[in-house]
């Protein structure tokens, strides 16, 4: 069958669909070392997981959006009043306090990760036309990421989201573990008979497809509960995330693009085109996570210290949060296929 890459074999294997088995066998290949790292709360691991991936990975989206000045014509209300919206709602929702702030942030996060996985499975199925398969995995995606979520809830982890006890009020929810536990893996085995039937039948097997889904089962099931480390979590959470969401900007965005549509952005196609816009990317990010450093969190960054007022924190906090929750939300409409 023809495989619905979308940029080439190569490239979409090994920037979009392998980071999650490669972070993965790294792990299982060097465990101690890791847990060794994570013990030691290295500056480095900050600066490439937090700030190179995870906060690039947000900014990336400026390549398919505002640096568009096309793009940001056509849907003026939606670029300009979202930003705003994302501001006046973490202003409002900072005034339940801290934690509340924080837990409704996880929650969103965790519906954006979510939705991602669920989002590159069905640009990899663009080509079949099953709608009854298409449920199955459009079933088995959902199945891949809400369970270790709902294991989470109900199981105390040494990791978070965001912050301490942010999701602590899942606690008082029913026992719902053991139930679940069955479903999920009744699930795994109805997606796998009917991936054998299909390839039987049809003699095709969509192989980018399958990869998202077996490396989203893996990243999230090993990555929330077989291990139980903060850094393993992070390694295979923002990874198996942030890396492929830039390859797809990348390719989508700039590589597949002539030059007379890129405008401006046709520097980033030339020779060291990658090498700068993961440059621009860091950049970017990099003043973002500064400014949080030396006004709010203080762990990683210690030659400047700038007291802050709790009041100017109700502002700051959510100014800060305004770029995350917009890339969350803008998410919902960039990617969606125009008919």
């Amino acid at each position: 069958m023809r495989q619905p890459w979308i940029h080439n074999a190569k490239s979409d294997f090994w920037w979009i669909l392998s980071p999650s088995f490669i972070i993965l066998l790294i792990i299982f290949l060097f465990q101690e070392q890791i847990e060794t790292l994570q013990s030691e709360s290295n500056f480095y691991v900050w600066l490439f997981l937090i700030v190179f991936v995870d906060v690039s990975h947000v900014y990336s989206t400026l390549f398919k959006t505002y640096f568009v000045k096309k793009e940001v014509q056509s849907r003026k209300l939606l670029y300009y009043g979202l930003p705003i919206f994302s501001f006046v709602f973490c202003v409002i929702l900072f005034q339940f306090g801290s934690l509340v702030f924080w837990s409704v942030l996880a929650l969103i996060a965790v519906f954006h990760f979510v939705r991602q996985q669920y989002g590159f499975m069905r640009l990899y199925a663009r080509f079949e036309a099953n709608d009854f398969h298409k449920t199955i995995d459009e079933i088995v995606i959902y199945s891949a990421t809400i369970y270790p979520m709902l294991y989470w809830f109900s199981t105390p982890r040494n990791f978070t989201w965001f912050v301490e006890n942010e999701f602590q009020w899942m606690g008082k929810l029913p026992n719902y573990l053991p139930y679940i536990t069955i479903i999920y893996f009744i699930i795994i085995g109805i997606w796998l008979l009917k991936t054998v039937a299909v390839y039987l039948k049809f003699k095709a097997f969509n192989l980018p497809k399958n990869l998202v889904i077996v490396g989203t089962f893996l990243s999230w099931y090993f990555g929330i509960v077989y291990f139980n480390n903060d850094l393993i979590f992070t390694l295979l959470n923002v990874i198996s995330h942030g890396i492929p969401y830039i390859a797809l900007i990348y390719f989508k965005e700039i590589k597949q693009k002539s030059n007379e549509d890129l405008k401006w952005m046709f520097i980033f196609k030339n020779s060291f085109g990658v090498l700068l816009f993961l440059i621009v990317l860091f950049c970017i990010a990099f003043s973002e996570e500064f400014l949080w450093e030396i006004l709010v969190w203080k762990e990683h960054i210690s030659f400047v210290d700038i007291e802050v007022s709790s009041f100017l924190l109700m502002i700051i906090i959510p100014l800060l949060t305004m770029p995350q929750l917009t890339h969350y939300l803008l998410d919902g409409f960039i990617w969606k296929r125009k008919k």
